[in-house]
């Protein structure tokens, strides 16, 4: 993006010299990358950028662009770059410390609502919940449930500690170790209804097929495991003794191993796909006495 006083730039000529940029530069949704940036230096919808196309750009709003793009050229996820992102009816900051929240991570949510919506109130804990998307968003829908969230990191706690204040709902998170759940007391002296969890699912094996934008800016400890099984054996064990019923989100590629599990917990276990149509969720109830 030429700093030359004498071009004009208008929303138009910067969506397609931005495009075309980013494409050369291998970052994914070129057009929807300038677009949402854009949108968010002129404070206005995205949609609106095209009632908008000869509209000239000031040289403060060009400043305020300029290392928007730079930084998105090197693969930088939009949502560090704007610092928030949609989530269901929420608004949840994000950055480097904790995962950016997913689409299927919406169904999930949206599972666990529609499946109860007759229930009046509920105590549900989220386990791993980074920046306390899941039980935000269930708890603005839900003013009634109990709403727990744990994480391992103090980072993300603090973050999700900020989400919940941010989107105005009481929700309690906790430090807590994915790994001794059985072993903390406070948790399994409390009475879980539901049982969520999106705990880290890709091998590092799996490192090669990911993005840059997520490999190089998301938390590796959000993402990776080396025994992911290993987790939700851990997650399946604690939710059955704690007579919840559970609601998991799965890597797709080891999703059926994953029911397995769950089967030797809880006498129901059902498999369900995404949106994409991958196996990606597992909701199990009834457990094994």
């Amino acid at each position: 993006m030429s700093s030359n006083s004498e071009k004009v730039w208008t929303v138009l000529s910067m969506l397609e010299w931005a495009t075309n940029f980013f494409e050369e530069k291998g970052v994914q949704n070129p057009r929807l990358s300038i677009e949402w940036l854009l949108a968010d230096v002129l404070t206005i919808n995205r949609l609106d950028l095209y009632l908008k196309f000869d509209r000239p750009l000031s040289p403060t709003e060009l400043d305020q662009l300029r290392p928007l793009v730079k930084r998105r050229s090197l693969h930088e996820p939009l949502q560090h770059l704007t610092g928030s992102t949609d989530f269901l009816n929420c608004t949840i900051h994000v950055d480097k410390d904790v995962l950016i929240p997913r689409t299927e991570t919406e169904q999930l949510v949206e599972l666990v609502l529609n499946q109860h919506s007759n229930s009046d109130r509920l105590n549900i804990l989220d386990i791993g919940t980074g920046s306390g998307c899941i039980p935000i968003a269930i708890k603005k829908a839900r003013p009634n449930w109990n709403c727990t969230g744990v994480d391992i990191s103090p980072e993300a706690l603090k973050i999700s500690s900020n989400n919940a204040e941010l989107n105005e709902v009481d929700v309690t998170f906790l430090e807590a170790d994915l790994n001794s759940l059985a072993q903390n007391k406070s948790l399994m002296d409390s009475e879980w209804d539901i049982i969520i969890s999106n705990p880290p699912y890709i091998t590092p094996a799996e490192k090669s097929e990911m993005d840059p934008q997520v490999l190089n800016f998301e938390p590796e400890i959000a993402l990776f495991h080396n025994d992911p099984l290993s987790l939700y054996r851990k997650i399946c064990e604690f939710a059955s003794l704690s007579g919840a019923k559970l609601f998991l989100e799965c890597n797709d590629k080891f999703a059926m191993k994953i029911k397995e599990i769950a089967i030797s917990f809880y006498h129901d276990a059902e498999l369900i796909q995404d949106y994409d149509e991958n196996d990606r969720f597992i909701i199990a109830q009834n457990p094994v006495k």
